[in-house]
């Protein structure tokens, strides 16, 4: 797998729709400054840096979906939640593209 195909997710096409529908845990991993300047409703705001440190917020979710500004650092949380025993984890890529399915 190459280095673009881990950082955004290059395996088979996700139902975001669906996922957020069901109850999916909204993980914003920009920064506080980037949150508070736009976000997706109802998420929450763990910032990259502090994903590996706050991992009992994402124990008991039956899906997480991760999102930033490009792709990038969610890619990478996903990979730390995937390390830490995670299963459930989509990369949903920018937060604008997990937003056009908040109803």
């Amino acid at each position: 797998m190459n280095i673009f195909q881990q950082l955004f997710g290059g395996g088979p096409s996700v139902d975001l729709a669906n996922i957020i529908k069901e109850g999916a845990f909204l993980v914003d991993v920009r920064t506080p400054g980037e949150y508070a300047g736009g976000h997706v409703q109802g998420s929450v705001n763990i910032p990259l840096d502090k994903v590996s440190s706050q991992l009992s917020k994402f124990k008991n979710q039956k899906n997480i979906i991760v999102f930033c500004q490009s792709g990038g650092r969610s890619g990478q949380a996903k990979t730390i939640l995937e390390q830490n025993g995670f299963t459930n984890v989509v990369n949903g890529g920018t937060w604008n593209n997990v937003n056009q399915f908040i109803k």
